[in-house]
């Protein structure tokens, strides 16, 4: 019986791993209707991104960068193909489309919280401080230059901990502290997060990726190389 049930452990198959929760981006494809015809922007895009992972978006102007991240958002929908989102995304940090102008700072920083369900007092003297804009907080956004809309959106994005990052091109936000402050927080205080990055810069893409996506009339490839997708880009 002993070497029976010897045989039966060494026969049983060893039980399945979860598989990691990941943002999975399948065949996605996205045209747009204009008067000189159709023009497909993104065609038979993949790609998967998993917790502590960054995957940079290169492409030049018009290669489908911001378009895919709105995409991903669900600010856009796909003409086809598939998103599966098995991690809390943020909205992309560079975009503020919904704001109205009449909306203070604190409107917005308490419309999102509550949205998202943070407590409201200690967030937002988190958001206060981080953004850094004064008593610029309580008047109207549509005062505000674009530095100061960014600083409040990183702010924003800073104070809930999404599992995935959302960044559209805008990094470079305020002064050098400022933006300090915000280096620490991607690359060193949440290194567990995933992100998703549209960018110009090959450079950052070398010292800051794990991988990246390169774009080019519609099509693209995901290297684990960033430096052969850095040498790739900078060719287009």
């Amino acid at each position: 019986m002993a070497d029976e049930a010897k045989m039966q452990s060494r026969t049983k198959p060893a039980p399945e791993q979860a598989e990691a929760p990941e943002i999975r981006v399948q065949n996605i494809v996205k045209e747009f209707h204009t008067e000189i015809g159709t023009r497909r922007v993104l065609d038979d895009i993949s790609f998967t991104v998993q917790k502590g992972e960054r995957i940079a978006i290169l492409g030049r102007n018009g290669a489908g960068k911001s378009t895919l991240i709105s995409i991903l958002c669900g600010l856009q929908k796909p003409t086809s193909g598939q998103i599966t989102r098995g991690l809390s995304m943020s909205w992309p940090i560079a975009i503020d489309g919904a704001v109205q102008g009449e909306m203070t700072g604190y409107d917005y920083a308490r419309f999102i919280l509550r949205i998202y369900g943070a407590p409201f007092d200690e967030t937002f003297e988190y958001v206060r401080e981080f953004a850094d804009i004064g008593q610029q907080i309580f008047t109207p956004m549509r005062y505000y230059s674009t530095g100061m809309r960014a600083r409040l959106a990183f702010a924003l994005s800073f104070a809930i901990n999404f599992d995935c990052i959302l960044i559209d091109e805008v990094l470079a936000v305020g002064d050098q502290s400022f933006q300090k402050r915000c280096n620490d927080m991607l690359f060193e205080k949440r290194q567990e997060s995933a992100m998703i990055i549209a960018i110009h810069d090959p450079g950052f893409v070398r010292e800051h990726c794990t991988s990246a996506l390169v774009l080019k009339g519609g099509r693209g490839r995901v290297f684990q190389d960033v430096d052969l997708a850095a040498r790739i880009y900078e060719t287009l």
